[in-house]
């Protein structure tokens, strides 16, 4: 898929957007959303991982204490959502928005990151709203 054009200081920006989800006690795994782009170059799939990382520091997930096996954990397999990595939540991973009487929609966290031509990415957790199936 093409990179989405939003212009931001006159570069094209590329979007990543993927749900956390919680994996049985083994970690986390990331669900990216259809618009989502992964890099192809492996300086910049490092750096997206990286960006990535932090949002998941920043917003209070810990590394799971069982280290990663860097065999079948890869970052890219973390980033296109095929592999479990050693993350896990101080919270719970879905919660609804709001109280049941206005039948607010349920939220879960998701990474969304914002990548320049350049190859800066910015992440950060955010609660969206779950899609319906």
């Amino acid at each position: 898929m093409p990179p989405t054009d939003d212009r931001k200081a006159g570069l094209m920006v590329r979007k990543y957007t993927a749900r956390i989800v919680e994996s049985g006690g083994e970690g986390i795994r990331l669900e990216p959303t259809g618009d989502s782009t992964i890099p192809d170059q492996p300086n910049e799939i490092n750096l997206l991982g990286l960006a990535v990382a932090l949002a998941l520091g920043s917003a209070g997930y810990e590394h799971h204490p069982e280290p990663r096996n860097t065999e079948l954990q890869t970052i890219e397999g973390l980033l296109a959502g095929t592999a479990t990595m050693p993350w896990r939540a101080r919270s719970t991973e879905a919660t609804p928005a709001g109280d049941e009487e206005t039948s607010a929609p349920e939220t879960a966290a998701f990474v969304v990151c914002e990548r320049s031509e350049a190859g800066v990415s910015r992440c950060k957790v955010e609660h969206l709203p779950v899609p319906t199936r």
